[in-house]
Order: structure tokens, then C-alpha cells, then sequence
């Protein structure tokens, strides 16, 4: 039997658990030093300030649902339930909060099944928290949002970001760049998927794609996207986006002209 859950009063409790973490990472910035870093694989770093935020994100999130499991980026060793899930990035965009870069976010999402049903992203370099629970609007900071109106590529500027350490499909991936860089207004790279996806929501991005990222990179971020209005796929057009890790994340009225453009260089690997 589903437990009765009163999703947006556990959402605002996640709200608080990502700003605490968010302070928590503020504060080690400032006296971080980079000889703090290790390397889960090439290019793909990691610091005692991960662990830490994780680990107190876990111990704030176990109280608000008996028994839900945890898909977490640092702790592998977490239960995973049958039935409700937090999906959890304690620091999205290491290697900007790393080299200080003002860009990295707190991504908490509840999946309930296959199903999202909060997501919570606080970017902490400007503060803002991003939010949304089942059948909610999309938030930021107490204000209702909305993606873009923009109906053609032609008029949008995108958000994308580079692989990192599975280069195989990089030729392709650059002949993408080159197409889009000369028929939109821009592609920009943050670094951080959840950013990329809020940023979206909100209307300062029209559209976001990126390939080879993990479930906790996006799932709170793109169920804020759909609440906002928009709509998020994976590279073939089709909706696993947590399984394959290919997202394309758009304002709605862009979606079927980027999933073509996107499809023109892609389709080959998924033939």
C-alpha cells in the first residue's frame, strides 16, 4: 500500500536540508584548498566537501520518509527501496566549486516508482533555490516560473556541457556545436546539470542537452523543467532519460526542431 505523503510539505523540508547544505558549502569555499581534491576517474574529481554535504543531506532526509532508499553520488553503499527513492548530488559541479567558479548547486529529487516527485535545486553562488513537488508549479524562491515562449531554435540560447572523461562521441558532438552555434544565439557551458536545467525552467535557457550523465545529475532539475512547462527527453526522442543519461531539455515549443537536430548526428549510435 502507498503511504499517504503530503509531497509539498516534505518539499519544503528539502528546500531547508539543500539551503543548510548550501551554507555548509559556502563556508568550506572560502578556505578550500585544491591539494583537498581526489580522482574517482579521469577528470572526475571529488573533495572531502562532497562526502561531507552528502552524508548530512542522507541524516536529514532519513527522518522525512520511513524505509525510502538512497541514489547518491558519493555513498554507494546506500539502500535502494522498492517503492520511494531520494536521488541526491550533494555539490553539482565539482571542478567549478574546485577551481572557484561560482556555479554549483545542491540537487535533491524523491522518486516514488519510476516516478519524480520533488525536486529541489539550490544554486548556491546566487542563492536561489529551485523547487517543485507532484502536480505543484515550478518555483524559485516563493515565485511561480515558467520556461521561455521562444518557438524556434533560430531565437533561443541554448545551455550544453562537454564530456568529460567518455570522449567517443566527441567528433559528433562538436559537428552539433558547429550546427547550432550558427543557427541560434548562443550555446553556453556552466557546468552543472542541474543548473543547466533550472536555468532552463526559469527562462534564461531555452533548451539544454547534454550526453553521459548519471541520474543524479538531472533528476531533480528536469522534473523542475516539466513543472515549469517545458518538456525533457533523452537523445532518441523518448523518455529514459534516467537510464540512458542523455537529456535534451527544452521550452516545449522547441522540442520536436531540436530533437531533429540532435537526431541528425546521434541516431547513428542508437541504430
Amino acid at each position: 500500500m502507498k503511504m499517504m505523503i503530503d509531497y509539498q510539505d516534505i518539499c519544503q523540508k528539502v528546500v531547508e536540508i539543500a539551503k543548510n547544505a548550501g551554507a555548509f558549502i559556502r563556508q568550506e569555499r572560502e578556505a578550500f584548498s585544491i591539494n583537498s581534491i581526489e580522482f574517482k576517474g579521469k577528470n572526475d574529481l571529488v573533495s572531502y566537501v562532497d562526502k561531507t554535504v552528502e552524508n548530512q543531506i542522507i541524516a536529514g532526509l532519513e527522518p522525512l520518509i520511513a524505509g525510502a532508499g538512497f541514489i547518491a553520488e558519493e555513498n554507494k553503499d546506500t539502500h535502494i527501496s522498492d517503492t520511494y527513492n531520494w536521488i541526491i548530488d550533494p555539490l553539482d559541479g565539482t571542478t567549478n566549486f574546485i577551481h572557484g567558479i561560482p556555479a554549483y548547486a545542491v540537487s535533491i529529487a524523491l522518486k516514488y516508482l519510476d516516478e519524480i516527485v520533488i525536486g529541489v535545486v539550490y544554486e548556491i553562488g546566487k542563492s536561489e533555490c529551485f523547487y517543485a513537488w507532484k502536480d505543484s508549479s515550478a518555483y524559485l524562491d516563493g515565485k511561480i516560473i515558467q520556461v521561455s515562449e521562444n518557438k524556434k531554435v533560430a531565437d533561443t540560447l541554448m545551455a550544453t556541457g562537454f564530456p568529460y572523461y567518455d570522449f567517443t562521441r566527441k567528433d559528433t558532438y562538436m559537428e552539433l556545436f558547429g550546427d547550432l552555434i550558427q543557427n541560434c544565439h548562443g550555446l553556453r557551458r556552466i557546468g552543472a546539470a542541474s543548473v543547466d536545467l533550472v536555468y532552463t525552467a526559469c527562462g534564461r535557457f531555452d533548451g539544454y542537452f547534454e550526453y553521459n550523465l548519471k541520474p543524479w545529475d538531472i533528476a531533480a532539475g528536469m522534473f523542475i523543467v516539466e513543472r515549469a512547462g517545458g518538456k525533457v527527453f533523452d537523445f532518441k526522442g523518448g523518455k529514459d532519460m534516467l537510464k540512458d543519461c542523455d537529456i535534451i531539455a527544452t521550452n516545449a515549443h522547441i522540442s520536436e526542431e531540436l530533437i531533429g537536430i540532435i537526431k541528425k548526428y546521434f541516431a547513428k549510435y542508437y541504430n
